[in-house]
Formats: C-alpha cells, structure tokens, sequence
C-alpha cells in the first residue's frame, strides 16, 4: 500500500510537542503543505523549522484555540496560501483531573473552551473550504477516557466524551459533502507525560516499578508511541479511508475497560509506596 499525501494541505493543531508534533512530521516526510499551530511561540517556531526540511510549505504560528478570531486568522492565512485545506487534525487540549470534591463548574467549562470547543472552532472555520472542494478529512486525537469512564478525571471523561460524540455526529453530518470525520481514542501513548506522573509518587520508587504498575492495565503490555499513532492517522487521511467516517477507533493495545481500574491501582501503589518509606 503507497500512501500518497504530497501536496496535501493540512493543520495540526496543539503541534508543539506530543503526538501533533510526531503526526505533524508525518505528514512533513509524505511531501504535505503542513500548517502547525499551539500556544507556546516558541516551541511552535521550533517545531516549524524542522518541519521544513521535508514539507512541501509550512505554516506555523502561535495560536489560543479558546479564541474564535484567532482560529479564524489562522484558517484563513492557509487557504490563502494554498488555496484550501485538505486535512485537519484536532489535536490540541490536554487530560485534566479531578473529581466532585475537587473541581467546581469553572474548572470543568475552561478545560471544555479548550478541548471540546477548541476543536469545534478549528471544525467550522476549515468545513466550508472542505464543502467547496467537495473533499476533507477531519481527524479527532481523542481519549479512550472518552469513550470508557473512569472514577477520577471528571473533566476528561465528560470532555473527551463530547469530544467523540461531536467526531460522531459530524462525520454523519458531513459524509454527503466527502468531509469525513473520525476519532482516534488514545490509551496510555508515552509523549513525556508519564515521566510527570512518575514524579508524582515522590521519592522511594524506581521507573521499572512504576511502569510495572501503570502497564498491568495494558494487555499489549507496553506504552504506545507516537509511531503508534500517526500510522493510522495518515490512513484516515487518505484516499484508501474513502468509506470510512463517524468511526471510533481505539489506539490502546488492547485496553478497555480495564481502564476504570487504573485510579484504583494508583492508589494502591501510592499507598504502598508511602507505607514502604515510613519503614
């Protein structure tokens, strides 16, 4: 199977670091026009110069999701250069924690301006280019957090949950025009956030107990990587996913629901790990 993306016209969002870095790249070695965007100016302008020894073109600003005119701006600089947008990939938004005892409303709405409505903005602001040329894929980097709850992290169950029901609803809505719409739920992919959450157990625990932890939930047994992820995003992009749209896909190495446990099991560790240091 040859993937041709040359020439492709396509935004990542959320592109400095992580898995919109990793995809944007992907597409910078299949010959793209590659348009990044995130908040941090500086590791966006980064990311863009070395994105630019292998694009076609590339575009990369600093850019708040939470702000409509920005998102607009953005858009509308792309189209302007190469005539319209061909491929998005909302991938901006973080996982946020929390529960009943620990959030109030405005924690949950700020994270949702983010994530939810973050990637509806960037959704209607490239669609009408999309309907005009009568093709577009829409790319959702979602959580499987939004498809399976779990007992903590209120703000990403409820977020990524909507996050996936609007991937659903759109890639319905839109199909007619061959804008085709998918979310890629992401498991426990290993982008540097789990070296903050190892920090998190504080002194007297080694990497390989910790990652012995984390991984009992994973059937694959090991994190996945960025690698993991692009692959299927340059699929989805592609003339090859021509009949595919409002699908959910899991990339998770096999976790379901197992993922409900993981707070449970974090705990424990934590505990165990607190009650060996008192020792």
């Amino acid at each position: 199977m040859h993937i041709d993306l040359s020439g492709k016209r396509v935004i990542v969002t959320g592109a400095s670091r992580g898995i919109g870095r990793a995809i944007a790249l992907a597409f910078a070695a299949e010959g793209a026009n590659v348009a990044v965007c995130a908040r941090d100016h500086e590791a966006i302008t980064d990311t863009g110069a070395v994105l630019a020894e292998q694009a076609a073109d590339v575009i990369a600003k600093s850019v708040d999701v939470t702000d409509s005119e920005a998102v607009n701006v953005f858009v509308k600089e792309v189209v302007a250069r190469w005539g319209g947008v061909d491929v998005l990939v909302n991938n901006a938004g973080q996982g946020r924690g929390g529960n009943l005892d620990t959030l109030n409303p405005e924690d949950i709405l700020e994270h949702a301006n983010i994530l939810q409505m973050g990637h509806f903005r960037f959704t209607k602001a490239v669609v009408p280019h999309m309907r005009k040329q009568q093709w577009g894929r829409i790319i959702e980097i979602n959580a499987l957090a939004g498809s399976i709850p779990t007992p903590e992290g209120i703000p990403s169950v409820i977020n990524r949950a909507s996050c996936l029901a609007l991937s659903k609803t759109l890639g319905m809505n839109l199909a007619k025009d061959n804008i085709l719409v998918n979310s890629l739920n992401m498991g426990w992919i290993d982008t540097g956030q789990w070296d903050r959450h190892y920090r998190e157990m504080g002194p007297g625990v080694s990497r390989e107990e910790f990652d012995e932890m984390v991984l009992k939930v994973v059937p694959i047994g090991r994190f996945g990587k960025p690698s993991d992820v692009f692959g299927m995003v340059l699929f989805l992009a592609s003339d090859y996913a021509g009949f595919i749209s409002a699908a959910s896909i899991d990339i998770s190495g096999g976790m379901q629901g197992q993922i409900a446990y993981y707070p449970t099991l974090k705990k424990d560790f934590y505990d165990m790990v607190s009650a060996r240091a008192k020792d």
